[in-house]
């Protein structure tokens, strides 16, 4: 094979290769959006449960702080 045969036909595959690559991502974002709108269209969403979760919240923040505190003290109390 000559250089110059050798350079076309790199080149040739070279094209080959971003053409697949270029059609494989063109095909996945197509599927990416197709999935989206399958789950848009056929899941719904649950109704908000605020009440519950506000007063897991509150309850949660005292349980926190309470560990927070523990643990300064604790520190304070082991550095003298």
């Amino acid at each position: 094979m000559t250089p110059s045969q050798l350079l076309l036909e790199g080149v040739e595959l070279m094209l080959f290769g971003i053409g697949f690559v270029f059609a494989f991502l063109v095909l996945l974002i197509l599927c990416i959006r197709l999935m989206s709108y399958l789950a848009g269209r056929f899941v719904t969403e649950p109704a908000p449960r605020v009440a519950a979760a506000q007063v897991a919240s509150a309850e949660t923040d005292a349980d926190i702080l309470a560990a927070i505190q523990a643990a300064i003290h604790q520190h304070r109390a082991r550095r003298g």
